[in-house]
């Protein structure tokens, strides 16, 4: 856990970067810091592995101050992922990843079973990439090699700046639905920077919101959208606000029951299988942890109102357009 304690950071200029900033990170979570230009949310981030120290206020790290720890050791437990990614272009990919490993002591053995365990990790085939050089990688690769060597260590807490920015959307993208899969599977406490709204709601468990070097709102995605706290917020998340709660909506929050012909052998047996669309192709059913803006977007390809919702097989609720509206309006289904 990551607790900020009213956390004032003042460069020598006179520069006040932040000030009286306070959240806590849960352990495990992925809070993601986010505004505009200068705002103060990377100074932030940096306060985290001590490459900046506050001028006032205390950092926590499991209760105890960040400045009782060895800057060196802290940083070794802390992985860092940049924009810019950092690789040594000299070195293997492999190498690139055993570069804090080798630093901390471990065993050779260790090291190797670790480059393969996280190449696998990020969909980079062992055989195929550990060999190869920076260079030779596209920039998506790229950042999945840095990651993999932020992650080699298994640091208990992993700060990214601005990871996916210089990349384009659709890479971009399809590497946030990646680590979405990945930190699924960790157990790590991640600090995400961003500009971008949208990147914010998609990867954030809770999102701090700056300004100026403050703290405007902190809370989750979800509340986020359906109370900003103030004009700043409502005006930074856009004018398309209720299109992005749909983003971040599952369907298993607005799904109904079961209708009583689907909740029939026959009727389970038929909600399953994918739905003819009006344009001749197939359907597939919704499954719970699915958005809600792709429910509405399959139930606009379908002939029907209401689609199935299956998990494992089972029919577990229907989702209308109207539900999805309702639940758009802040009333539940």
């Amino acid at each position: 856990m990551i607790t900020f304690e009213h956390v004032t950071k003042q460069y020598a200029d006179g520069t006040v970067a932040i000030e009286d900033v306070s959240f806590t990170v849960e352990e495990g979570t992925t809070t993601v810091l986010v505004g505009p230009s200068g705002c103060g949310k990377t100074t932030t981030m940096k306060l985290v592995n001590r490459l900046e120290d506050p001028t006032e206020g205390t950092v926590y790290r499991d209760g105890t101050p960040l400045s009782e720890f060895d800057r060196i050791d802290l940083r070794r437990n802390t992985g860092y992922v940049i924009q810019e990614i950092g690789l040594f272009d000299h070195m293997t990919v492999g190498e690139n990843i055993a570069t804090v490993p080798r630093l901390n002591g471990w065993d050779e053995d260790e090291i190797d079973a670790r480059i393969d365990e996280l190449l696998e990790l990020m969909d980079l085939p062992p055989e195929s990439y550990r060999e190869q050089h920076p260079p030779e990688l596209s920039g998506g690769q790229r950042q999945r090699v840095g990651v993999a060597r932020a992650l080699a260590s298994d640091p208990d807490v992993l700060l990214m700046d601005e990871p996916f920015g210089a990349l384009d959307p659709i890479t971009r993208e399809s590497l946030q639905d990646e680590f979405l899969k990945i930190q699924a599977e960790l157990d790590t406490t991640i600090l995400f920077v961003t500009h971008s709204i949208d990147e914010a709601l998609k990867m954030g468990d809770r999102i701090a919101i700056f300004d100026v070097g403050e703290v405007v709102q902190y809370d989750t995605p979800q509340a986020i959208l359906d109370e900003p706290k103030n004009e700043f917020v409502e005006d930074f998340i856009g004018s398309d606000r209720p299109l992005k709660k749909l983003k971040v909506t599952q369907v298993e929050d607005v799904m109904s029951p079961p209708t009583e012909e689907v909740a029939t052998a026959g009727g389970v047996a038929d909600a399953t299988a994918p739905v003819q669309s009006d344009g001749g192709s197939t359907v597939s059913p919704l499954e719970p942890t699915d958005t809600a803006l792709s429910a509405l977007s399959r139930l606009v390809a379908s002939e029907d109102g209401r689609l199935p919702v299956v998990e494992d097989g089972d029919v577990v609720g229907t989702v209308s357009d109207e539900d999805i509206r309702r639940s758009n309006a802040g009333d539940k289904p």
